[in-house]
């Protein structure tokens, strides 16, 4: 969930805000395991994925059973008491499909349940599904209005069907902490000069998040284990075209399949990259299976779900 909320002040500062927030989290079942920061943004690993917060923007990401949409509420109210932010520009609120959707607290065991709670307490919005609705989808609900005019962009891989040897690393058998893992998976790589805070699990599992100047962040969770190995990749870093960024994010995990989608506005220079997969039926080994772009307001999505080539196949179009 990423909402977006209308000022130019900062959050409430200090053991104050360490203290909210952990009673936020509460609110959604997780902790905070540690945090960084820079004068841009606070970013946080937790035991259920990452939070980031900005003076005007607030990033939950949660997994597992987690009641993610628990804490609008919260939020809503907190930022109002504590700052007097009274408007929010602009929320999205987003998942692919769960393979056991039974296990999830009842308003997240289907999008009809999160769709009517989302417009319960934001009902300016709209919910879309792409992808196949009997396969692999992507959920998304967001406002209507013209909402963020800044330049604003995030790129998300959404992986799975993992390589075993690349999935080794995230154990403590492979590695005895978060950095070791980074480093020798080739993440401390992918955007060089990055700030990581990095977390390996016990048995297994990993989190990290990076800052960059500018309000700019990476994040990835991965969960290594074979029966449901899955990797999230997430970034809102701006990229003419995110060819080169993709390649390295593949290299690192080795995925079976992946979903990727883009969001951009118009003022963001990752506004026309859609342009550049319209025709790119293959990419490094992979076979496009789904392509779908969309307008929303301000802003543009393209959704793309690639599976891996057998050994051997080839295509007359050009992998890139």
């Amino acid at each position: 969930m990423m909402a977006t909320v209308q000022s130019q002040q900062h959050f409430f500062e200090g053991a104050e805000k360490l203290s909210e927030w952990v009673k936020l989290l509460r609110v959604v079942r997780c902790e905070i395991i540690s945090v960084t920061s820079n004068k841009d943004m606070d970013a946080y690993v937790l035991s259920e994925s990452s939070m980031f917060v900005t003076k005007d923007r607030f990033i939950l990401k949660t997994c597992g059973t987690t009641t993610l949409l628990s804490a609008v509420d919260y939020l809503l109210d907190l930022v109002k008491k504590k700052v007097g932010f009274d408007k929010v520009v602009d929320i999205f609120f987003s998942r692919k499909n769960f393979s056991r959707p039974e296990l999830q607290h009842c308003v997240h065991q289907n999008f009809e349940n999160e769709v009517s709670f989302c417009y319960s307490i934001l009902s300016d919005g709209s919910a879309y599904t792409l992808g196949r609705i009997n396969g692999d989808c992507w959920y998304l609900y967001t406002l209507e209005d013209e909402g963020v005019t800044h330049p604003d962009q995030t790129f998300e891989l959404l992986m799975w069907d993992m390589c075993p040897d690349k999935m080794r690393i995230f154990t403590q058998e492979e590695c005895k902490s978060g950095e070791e893992a980074s480093q020798k998976s080739g993440i401390a790589d992918i955007i060089p000069g990055i700030k990581i805070d990095d977390f390996l699990f016990d048995p297994c599992g990993y989190s990290m998040n990076g800052l960059l100047p500018g309000g700019y962040y990476i994040t990835i969770h991965v969960t290594p284990e074979p029966h449901c190995s899955y990797v999230s990749f997430e970034s809102n870093v701006p990229q003419e075209s995110y060819h080169e960024l993709i390649d390295k994010v593949l290299d690192v995990f080795r995925p079976g399949k992946f979903l990727m989608t883009i969001f951009a506005n118009k003022a963001s220079i990752a506004r026309d990259t859609y342009k550049t997969l319209e025709n790119q039926h293959t990419m490094k080994g992979y076979r496009r299976r789904d392509h779908q772009f969309c307008c929303f307001k301000n802003y543009t999505l393209t959704y793309t779900h690639y599976t891996k080539l057998s050994e051997g196949t080839q295509y007359s179009r050009p992998i890139i």
